[in-house]
């Protein structure tokens, strides 16, 4: 007969883990998702495994559900999604080039870059973090673990306290859905009104200031 405390356990551990989650760090970046929305800059998502397929996910979300019927629609791009272009990279480049290659071609300042790592220490999602601060972007991340590498590359980074891979992804899973309702729900709130306090707007100095910061300390 089957044993079921396995199960039970991976579930009480995922209880858990949910009352530790930095939720205020998922509120900046509605935030910074919400400036996008409203200055026409693009958000661009990617990552490697179930983390390639959250990117797209979380692209389809915010590309189509969350702006749907809105008339103004978040400008979406998931760098997982040309399998070509990838494996074109991978061969000629490095595979650590593969986001970071995509992104120079599209990347403009204050654009919103996230990369998702449940390690936090991805090579290829670290490369195009780089190159995403030194292109004047906003850099967010979520991440698991303590947030490895990545944490001190991102403006803000969302980071599931667990070393556990598939508590980490079932969370990260979670955040996205979380982070889509309350970005579709402040888009469609009648004439703006019910919107997050403080909106950030990424074409502030303060912001492309932070956005580019000294890299020191941060491989």
């Amino acid at each position: 007969m089957l044993n079921s405390s396995a199960t039970r356990a991976y579930f009480e551990e995922l209880s858990r883990t949910i009352p530790l989650l930095p939720l205020d760090d998922a509120d900046r970046l509605v935030r910074l998702l919400l400036a996008a929305h409203d200055t026409g800059h693009a958000v661009f998502l990617f990552g490697n495994g179930g983390s390639a397929a959250l990117a797209s996910h979380m692209a389809c979300d915010l590309g189509k559900g969350a702006s749907n019927g809105s008339g103004k629609r978040l400008r979406v791009l998931a760098l997982t999604d040309n399998v070509p272009l990838i494996t074109a990279w991978a061969n000629d480049a490095s595979y650590k080039d593969v986001f970071a290659q995509q992104l120079q071609t599209f990347v403009r300042p204050g654009d919103v870059v996230c990369g998702i790592s449940a390690s936090g220490d991805s090579p290829n999602v670290l490369t195009a973090l780089r190159l995403a601060r030194k292109s004047r972007a906003i850099t967010t991340g979520i991440a698991g673990c303590q947030g490895g590498k990545m944490k001190q590359l991102c403006d803000v980074c969302v980071v599931v306290p667990s070393s556990n891979m598939q508590i980490i992804e079932d969370l990260h899973l979670s955040i996205a859905h979380a982070i889509f309702t309350a970005v579709r729900r402040e888009i469609h709130g009648a004439a703006g009104k019910g919107r997050m306090a403080q909106p950030i707007r990424l074409s502030s100095p303060e912001v492309l200031q932070s956005a580019h910061r000294t890299q020191s300390g941060t491989d």
